[in-house]
């Protein structure tokens, strides 16, 4: 019991101080996470490059992939480009293998002490986000330590040992053996870590640790494939194409390529000690990965040839939300870029609801008119399900900058929002005027055309300006949003005066101001917007 206390509580240290180790590297990457995801290319050299980045940062395959997964089934990523980082993430997630057989389990309390006295008493936040990431790596150390010790009792029990070695003479029961310990801690730098420790005490030999490490291999993609269910086609053919990468690449050394890789690492690091042993079954981790890539990246095509054959049919399309995912969350700072996005489709999406409101007026278009009812709901819709979005995003370890931009993404949302409610409130009063079969004046008409055009172009510029940060475009809108106001009483006036001359029915009178109040409206939201933009420009500089 004691055995399994320590191992445990060994277990949990290191996790933790994986994870906190990961959150402070990705703070400190903070945007240039997005610059990374940036480079995607058809190119899938660059796809594994990208990969093996992005899991050094994040210190999971398993979190590389799911986020892949994410990342198609939000439409950020193609699945040619999702080949290439699956590939990459898995040379990633060597880096930690490598680390950690270094023993310098003793230096664990002093990097821990430097690393907290430097995040109490420093000021500059990119200093203080590196120096939680030397506490991670600290604890990382401290757990390895912890579990280290805990089996070191284990030596004793021959039954134990032989079970172990037994994994060399029957590598499936090593395969089994690896796959279920990484589909149990859902974490592949986690089970290699156990490995490790079990070969640093001198408990597994190389011929052993090897089936193990295959298993390893194999496992680490369950976690993608569990989170494929319930995502789009395309997200479960980058799952499939993970499952397929690493069972191949398995097999292809198991057969044929154990021996030479057993050949090559105690070359590298010669002995049968316990130290030397971690060493080398360190090395074929890495070395595994980087051959598999080498070997099946030039039969990519084919791999995701099989992933189209084995889920065939076409995606469905469907409105709403489409670059948000709860599985991005596990990097803040892409899902806030996906969120940004998001926040353009959904005021693309209102954009459409506002057009449609103005033909309807203009054509006396019922069909446009219905179009807009339907629009506005799918806008409310996108609305409640980005708010949900930004509050768990909120909820995760963002920079403080991207906390601001969270913040006034709220606003922004609201606003395009509110956007959607004026178009709705506008194909109400076209329903209106074709009901009672209202009549405008020309000059009615005109004036209409005139603001309307100068509102929607506006409303067109500050999403331009969302989406491009362009600091001029926005403060264009703002201006602009005065010139309406100016507009919005002139046509009044000009309006009333129409009335009182009787060159204008009550009726449409009432409807024109309405109009033109919604209108005016609209420009305000947009203005908030575009000063949203402008607040965001600061931040970032």
């Amino acid at each position: 019991m004691e055995i399994l206390f320590g191992f445990v509580g060994g277990l949990g240290l290191f996790l933790y101080g994986m994870n906190i180790m990961s959150t402070g590297l990705q703070k400190a990457a903070g945007n240039k996470l997005k610059s990374i995801i940036s480079m995607l290319t058809k190119n899938r050299f660059i796809g594994v490059v990208v990969g093996a980045i992005i899991t050094m940062i994040v210190q999971s395959s398993s979190a590389t992939t799911v986020m892949v997964v994410g990342f198609v089934n939000a439409g950020m990523m193609t699945l040619t480009q999702a080949v290439g980082v699956i590939m990459g993430s898995n040379i990633g997630t060597t880096i930690t293998a490598q680390i950690i057989t270094f023993d310098i389990d003793q230096y664990a309390p002093i990097i821990i002490g430097i690393s907290v006295a430097i995040w109490l008493f420093t000021s500059n936040r990119r200093v203080k986000q590196f120096a939680e990431a030397g506490i991670g790596f600290g604890i990382l150390f401290l757990g390895m330590s912890y579990m280290g010790d805990s089996l070191k009792p284990l030596r004793e029990l021959e039954s134990f040992r032989n079970l172990l070695v037994s994994f060399g003479a029957n590598p499936v029961l090593g395969i089994l053996a690896g796959f279920a310990i990484t589909v149990a801690v859902q974490s592949s730098s986690a089970s290699t870590g156990i490995l490790l420790a079990l070969s640093k005490e001198g408990l597994v030999p190389l011929l052993s640790g090897l089936p193990i490490l295959f298993g390893i291999n194999i496992g680490t993609t369950i976690t993608a494939v569990l989170s494929s269910i319930g995502a789009n086609r395309t997200a479960k053919k980058s799952a499939a194409v993970h499952v397929m990468f690493n069972l191949i690449g398995t097999l292809i050394f198991i057969v044929l390529l154990q021996k030479p890789l057993y050949w090559v690492v105690t070359m590298i690091d010669p002995g049968t000690t316990a130290q030397a042993v971690s060493r080398q079954i360190a090395n074929a981790h890495t070395i595994f990965n980087i051959a598999n890539t080498l070997i099946m990246l030039p039969f990519a095509g084919l791999l995701v040839k099989a992933a189209n054959k084995l889920f065939a049919g076409e995606e469905d399309v469907s409105e709403g939300i489409k670059y948000i995912d709860d599985r991005i969350l596990e990097t803040p700072s892409i899902a806030l870029g996906s969120t940004i996005k998001e926040a353009l489709h959904m005021g693309n999406t209102a954009k459409d609801s506002l057009e449609n409101a103005l033909d309807g007026f203009f054509d006396r278009s019922q069909k446009k008119i219905d179009e807009t009812t339907r629009i506005e709901k799918v806008v409310n819709e996108m609305e409640r399900e980005l708010s949900s979005y930004l509050i768990k995003l909120s909820n995760t370890n963002l920079s403080a900058e991207n906390r601001e931009i969270v913040d006034d993404l709220f606003n922004t949302i609201n606003d395009i929002e509110r956007i959607g409610d004026h178009a709705e409130n506008l194909a109400e009063l076209s329903q209106e005027a074709i009901d009672n079969n209202l009549e405008f004046s020309e000059k009615a008409i005109d004036e209409l055309r005139q603001m309307s055009g100068l509102v929607l172009q506006n409303y067109m510029d500050s999403l331009t300006a969302l989406k491009s940060l362009d600091g001029s475009l926005a403060m264009k809108v703002v201006k602009t949003e005065g010139r309406i106001d100016y507009l919005e009483k002139t046509l009044r006036a000009n309006h009333i005066g129409r009335l009182n001359n009787q060159l204008c029915v009550p009726g449409s009178g009432i409807v024109f101001l309405d109009i033109i109040s919604n209108l005016e409206r609209i420009a305000d939201h947009s203005s908030n917007i575009a000063m949203a933009v402008l607040d965001r420009i600061k931040v970032e500089k």
